[in-house]
């Protein structure tokens, strides 16, 4: 499973500049993680991720949360205009949340 997600990794190319930074997201079993990541610098711009939110579930409605954190601090370093990716995940469930998150905090994609 984890092998497959890795291959459409490889062939989805997507790269964030300074007027459009990459929304990069991860999930793990228990944590789901969101930075915004300027590639020609070479730099993080802002991060974050499920245990800022101190939820005790691993949920759309926690994605969702992490989704209009990550907007916020994005606002605090004057990002408005995103492209994301999507790491080879499938968008639906908590990757959709958290995009869903992220347009409901002010991102534009």
């Amino acid at each position: 499973m984890n092998l497959s997600r890795i291959k459409k990794k490889r062939r989805i190319l997507v790269k964030g500049t300074k007027k459009k930074p990459r929304l990069t997201v991860f999930k793990s079993t228990k944590v789901i993680y969101a930075s915004i990541i300027d590639d020609i610098k070479g730099v993080t711009l802002v991060a974050a991720d499920s245990r800022e939110i101190k939820s005790k579930k691993y949920d759309q409605e926690t994605a969702t949360a992490v989704g209009e954190l990550i907007a916020k601090k994005a606002k605090s370093v004057k990002v408005t205009t995103v492209v994301f990716d999507r790491g080879g995940y499938k968008y639906h469930g908590k990757i959709k949340s958290l995009a869903d998150g992220a347009r409901k905090g002010g991102l534009k994609f």
